[in-house]
């Protein structure tokens, strides 16, 4: 059965309903943490009464610094919504870790940032290296990921769109939440990666809901294509897309035609003078709630509530 680790300023916990054990264990990042399995089972097994889960302040469980690696356009549903037609080669962009933050964290918008989206994704963490070459089968998933955690990939559109810049749009401090549990599974429970349901919802208002079976390239395919340049270690994190139902959506084809006719300045501008009309986008004040479980909630990697506020 999973086990769900909760990360707080005094260490770090496994999860047993409303009630959490700490761990008995020095480490102090996640790759730390990972290498002491046993003490995480021995924990799990335990009898403690432990601490009601509600007292505990949650951090990222994902420490940093780390590696940040995201797959783009990876849900059919997303690819729709994004105006893409036929299929969709793999690609991968990178995030600052430092835009890594925890599951209850304020969701800080920039002063310069007008469109601020959303994009809940299934990060996965690694539990051993990644050598540069290595093919990955599904059966052998269980030998590189340790376990699972839910992301909120958020995006400032207006910079990724008018730059071209995924890195930076993406990279803004509170812009990866991350948590609240990192959930270790047990080599079968892979098997059941599909089932998984990511929701995301707005102030109560769902926005997103799809199961990983709406994935273009799945993971044990995505690490094989990742390491044909790039290597990972544990602790290293993967964000593998997310499906449709972000507030931004593609222009429709008439609409389209018409801007590729325009100067650039002025296509941007008439964009996002329609933009702007889309109430889907983040404010100051909403309230982002994000979960990812398997139906029989067998395995669950909790709830992810993050307010949005402006910079001061």
């Amino acid at each position: 059965m999973s086990t769900n680790v909760l990360r707080t300023a005094d260490g770090w916990w496994v999860v047993r309903g409303e009630r959490a054990v700490p761990i008995d264990t020095k480490a102090t990042t996640t790759a730390e943490l990972l290498a002491e399995r046993a003490a995480v089972a021995e924990t799990a097994a335990s009898d403690e009464t432990g601490t009601p889960v509600a007292d505990l302040g949650a951090l990222s469980p994902v420490t940093t610094p780390c590696r940040v690696v995201c797959q783009m356009v990876n849900y059919r549903s997303h690819a729709r919504d994004s105006g893409f037609t036929g299929d969709i080669p793999p690609a991968f962009f990178r995030k600052a870790s430092s835009s890594v933050s925890g599951p209850g964290e304020t969701i800080v918008r920039p002063e310069h940032v007008k469109f601020l989206d959303y994009e809940i994704e299934l990060g996965l963490v690694m539990g051993a290296p990644l050598p540069l070459g290595t093919v990955v089968e599904e059966r052998d998933l269980p030998s590189y990921v340790a376990g699972l955690v839910i992301t909120n990939d958020v995006s400032a559109r207006d910079v990724q769109l008018t730059k071209t810049q995924f890195y930076e749009s993406k990279s803004y401090p509170t812009f990866t939440p991350t948590g609240p549990h990192l959930t270790l599974l047990e080599p079968h429970e892979f098997e059941r990666l599909l089932d998984l349901r990511l929701k995301l919802s707005v102030n109560g208002e769902l926005r997103q809901d799809r199961t990983l079976a709406d994935m273009i390239v799945r993971p044990a395919q995505a690490l094989t294509l990742l390491a044909r340049f790039q290597s990972l270690q544990p602790g290293d994190l993967l964000l593998t897309g997310t499906p449709g139902g972000t507030a931004l959506k593609a222009p429709s084809k008439p609409v389209e035609k018409i801007g590729a006719l325009l100067p650039p300045a002025v296509k941007w501008k008439a964009f996002f003078k329609a933009q702007a009309m889309n109430p889907h986008y983040l404010h100051a004040g909403d309230v982002v709630t994000a979960t990812i479980a398997t139906p029989d909630a067998r395995i669950d990697l909790g709830e992810q509530r993050t307010p949005v506020a402006d910079a001061h």
